[in-house]
């Protein structure tokens, strides 16, 4: 119900993203493939919240591999309080040769060369697999600002972006949305006026963690402060 009251207040101010637009459910995939050592450290490093550091994934918004899957390779860099995503679009080909042979082809991309050299250099491999059914819009005013809903969020130990058996996920809110809202310098009063009114809180939301305590239980750190029900 929440979510309801929440899409007709934002309304006015927000407008369908491309995709969602043409999404058959108004809802499109997101599918990310994360690295982490094999003892976990980019995993322990973020519920440690240290300051500087480092996540890996493989992305995709295709259900199934073929030559026309979007796929791209992503690095999330934190410096103290500033994020800075970066990415690099990869071709079927390419990815498949990385999976086998940890080697981008035709490597001259600054990503992609990070990427491959973290693996190397930390000896990472594909942890978890988080998958999502994403609702986005953007500001009428092109200010910059972005909202989403995150439905049916997911997880499960894998290998690949595109498995090639049937997994068993975990499914990490079963009764709830994810709401994130992405600004580039400021939040419009409008926004902070809907966000006072419908009692919302900055909580920190990591799917990565998550999927990584959904898959492996065992796991415990001392911090931590997501639970998977």
């Amino acid at each position: 119900m929440q979510y309801q009251k929440l899409k007709i207040a934002l309304k006015p101010y927000m407008r369908e993203d491309h995709y969602t637009k043409i999404a058959s459910q108004k809802r499109y995939l997101v599918r990310s493939l994360y690295y982490d050592t094999y003892d976990y450290n980019i995993y322990h490093e973020k519920m440690s919240g240290d300051s500087e550091r480092i996540k890996f994934r493989l992305r995709t918004y295709s259900e199934h591999l073929d030559n026309n899957s979007l796929i791209k390779a992503e690095m999330k860099v934190r410096q103290a309080n500033a994020m800075e995503k970066l990415g690099e679009l990869v071709s079927t080909d390419q990815y498949l040769h990385f999976i086998r042979k940890k080697r981008w082809p035709g490597n001259n991309s600054p990503v992609l060369h990070e990427f491959e050299r973290y693996c190397h250099l930390k000896a990472l491999k594909p942890q978890v697999l988080v998958q999502y059914m994403r609702e986005g819009y953007s500001d009428r005013s092109q200010e910059g600002i972005r909202v989403t809903f995150d439905h049916k969020v997911k997880s499960a130990h894998a290998g690949l972006l595109f498995p090639e058996r049937k997994l068993f996920f975990r499914e990490h809110h079963p009764h709830g949305v994810i709401f994130e809202v992405k600004c580039r310098d400021y939040q419009p009063r409008w926004l902070n006026v809907i966000i006072r009114d419908y009692g919302l809180k900055l909580v920190a939301n990591s799917k990565f963690t998550q999927g990584i305590q959904a898959a492996r239980q065992d796991l415990y750190h001392p911090g931590g402060v997501v639970v998977i029900r």
